[in-house]
């Protein structure tokens, strides 16, 4: 009947004073009575086990192994529990979520959910979804001052989304506008250098591959400079009169004698004049190398300047001389985006504004829809504490301002003052605990909106009254039930006699071994056990 989950069975082996309990739960108001000391906190133990809760560490039963608790919930679709079972790899089996717990003899203790291995932790932050426990140390729930905002927003149906949305947005740009300033300012701190650089390197004007071209150039010049002399000297020896002279006058003699020298002079002549032919292309091959050779000592200079300076900038910057022409684009990129820094600043400045702005809006929507809904929160708690013998009390829903986040910018806390006048403070340092029990109760009755998705269990939360204000307790709690399941651990009669399912718990001693179980309970029983309770 419910949107939410509802606790199905409890299964309880070897735990406290329990040695096999199996319980089924329904619908609506379940009741569980018995003497004082008959264990029924013991059925809240077992249930905070399997859940995960901390609590006593002696849970196993004296002489077991090991104890066992398994409780089974109903898993409509869309309960949150999905989210958590996915998150922690686990497929929801039809519409039953089984969760058992073992107590080793040791201590530890080991969880399961549908027979897949969890941690503790797993097992709490189902309970958080699946459970609510209230009573005079509840400090899980509606104590809790952390979780009053979202209680009264969930009183109130208010859509969060908008506030949501605008502080993701403003998140972004702050943290697109920190880091363009961030950027900014280390561009600045190098701005003065870059401009240096760029200078440095435009009055170089480096291009890439000139660092092999004018290596090779220098080292020819230099290779010139050590044999431009010899060359000389050579071409002085050729050009000299003495030896193509001594040739030429000694063709002249032999030429003379050839008539005479019947022949026996060819040869000679023929030689010598090769030998002038060789002479003079060799004379003019020297000095073309002469002239190859011919460079301007200043040129020499020059080259070396340029390449030792190219090569001094390329270590000052780290960088191979080839790269030093796209080093100097790379700089000027660089200032040029501190330019474009400042206007995109200024831009992201002006979104900053917009941004603010429209989460200032959404929050501002919140914080007025808020004060609403604290105003008929008030109303309806002290409207449900005139049954409840507690009409000179004053609820108080307090707003005030908070560092702004994506739920808004308020922090809610729910006061009380027990008497007119009197100082307001948080429910549980004002409230006794009677008062505290049907404070919360008040509370709870308002803030449930037919769709709760936890099962409530109200442990002894009608201590300290009786007469009509019980019976006034047991109607708030029987009104619960038709929105949530409600499981009641009560002495109170008045309350018991408004339960749709009722169980027993009972202590017996048998052979010096003592025992709790629960019994449900008939209509027949049911009157015994109320008659009990009243007397």
């Amino acid at each position: 009947p419910y949107g939410g989950g509802m606790l199905r069975s409890l299964d309880i082996r070897d735990m406290l004073l329990i040695d096999r309990l199996s319980l089924g739960f329904g619908p609506g108001l379940n009741v569980l009575t018995g003497e004082t000391g008959a264990g029924k906190s013991i059925l809240l133990d077992c249930l905070g086990f399997v859940l995960g809760w901390r609590g006593r560490a002696d849970l196993v039963r004296q002489g077991a192994q090991q104890g066992e608790v398994t409780a089974v919930f109903d898993l409509p679709p869309g309960h949150p529990a999905r989210a958590i079972l996915t998150g922690a790899g686990i497929e929801a089996e039809d519409d039953e979520l089984i969760l058992r717990r073992v107590n080793g003899g040791d201590g530890r203790k080991t969880g399961f959910v549908n027979d897949r291995r969890v941690s503790g932790e797993v097992l709490r932050q189902l309970s958080e979804v699946l459970v609510e426990l209230h009573g005079q140390h509840d400090d899980r729930g509606l104590l809790n001052p952390r979780g009053h905002r979202g209680l009264l927003d969930a009183f109130a149906g208010l859509d969060l989304s908008p506030a949501r949305r605008t502080w993701a947005a403003r998140r972004d740009v702050a943290r697109a506008l920190e880091g363009a300033e961030a950027q900014l300012a280390t561009a600045r701190a190098e701005e003065d250098f870059l401009r240096h650089a760029v200078a440095e390197l435009d009055d170089l004007a480096p291009e890439a591959g000139e660092e092999a071209v004018l290596d090779t150039r220098r080292r020819a010049m230099q290779a010139a400079e050590r044999i431009r002399g010899d060359v000389a000297r050579a071409l002085q020896m050729l050009g000299s009169e003495g030896a193509e002279g001594a040739m030429l006058d000694a063709s002249r003699w032999l030429e003379g004698a050839a008539d005479g020298a019947e022949g026996r002079l060819d040869d000679p002549l023929s030689a010598l004049s090769r030998a002038l032919i060789e002479l003079g292309e060799a004379h003019r091959g020297v000095e073309d190398a002469l002239a190859a050779l011919d460079f301007d000592p200043s040129a020499l200079e020059a080259t070396e300047e340029r390449l030792f300076a190219l090569r001094a900038l390329a270590r000052k910057h780290g960088v191979l001389l080839d790269d030093l022409a796209g080093l100097a684009d790379d700089l000027r990129d660089r200032l040029q985006r501190i330019d474009a820094g400042e206007t995109a600043i200024a831009d992201l400045r002006r979104q900053m504004v917009q941004a603010d702005a429209e989460y200032e809006a959404a929050a501002a929507a919140l914080t007025q829809a808020r004060a609403e809904a604290a105003r008929r929160l008030d109303k309806a708690v002290s409207d449900e504490l005139a049954p409840l013998k507690m009409e000179r009390a004053v609820f108080e829903t307090r707003l005030s301002p908070a560092d702004p986040g994506p739920d808004g910018a308020d922090t809610v806390a729910f006061t009380v003052a027990t008497n007119p006048g009197a100082p307001a403070g948080p429910l549980d340092k004002i409230a006794s605990g009677g008062e505290l029990s049907r404070f919360l109760l008040a509370l709870k009755v308002c803030l449930a909106r037919g769709n709760d998705a936890l099962v409530l269990i109200f442990d002894e939360i009608d201590r300290g009254v009786g007469g009509a204000t019980a019976d006034a307790v047991g109607r708030r709690l029987k009104k619960l039930g038709g929105d949530a399941q409600v499981l009641v651990v009560t002495h109170s009669p008045q309350v018991a006699a408004l339960g749709q399912h009722h169980w027993r718990v009972e202590k017996h001693v048998a052979g010096g071994t003592t025992r709790s179980t629960v019994v449900p309970l008939g209509p027949p029983d049911r009157v015994d056990e109320i008659a009990r309770m009243l007397s």
